[in-house]
């Protein structure tokens, strides 16, 4: 079995993360490779940006490096974060939409700030807006 990472990572989004549209079509296609590539994580949309973590296999994790950086909704990619792992905290998702809440909002304006995010309380902030979704019944797995 191929040893599991997590990357955490950012990037400057070209279109609009607030049009639901172009969230569903990133969403759906990400789902979609996923699942193929056995990848599973949270993406949250944010400020025109783009904030994500996934984890899987790092061959898998490289290949998604080298499609993003073809992928022309995606720009500056800034990696945070990239570590081996022992387990999955996102495995039920192949691609949750990590909605920012108001009171999320906050604490991830503070982070994005800072000359490097720590991609520990990225992920910890990104579970707290997944786990809300699951709490409010919202589809996404």
């Amino acid at each position: 079995m191929a040893k599991l990472e997590r990357l955490v990572y950012g990037s400057t989004a070209t279109g609009h993360t607030d049009n639901l549209l172009n969230m569903a079509t990133i969403l759906a296609e990400s789902g979609r490779n996923n699942a193929r590539d056995g990848l599973t994580g949270a993406l949250a949309a944010h400020e025109g940006r783009f904030i994500q973590v996934i984890e899987g296999p790092g061959d898998a994790i490289d290949g998604l490096l080298r499609r993003l950086a073809m992928d022309a909704r995606h720009k500056n990619i800034v990696i945070f974060g990239r570590d081996p792992v022992e387990q999955r905290l996102f495995g039920d998702w192949v691609m949750a939409n990590a909605r920012i809440t108001p009171a999320l909002k906050t604490v991830l304006d503070g982070m994005m700030n800072q000359q490097t995010p720590s991609p520990d309380r990225i992920v910890s902030l990104m579970r707290e807006a997944v786990a809300r979704m699951d709490d409010a019944g919202e589809p996404g797995r």
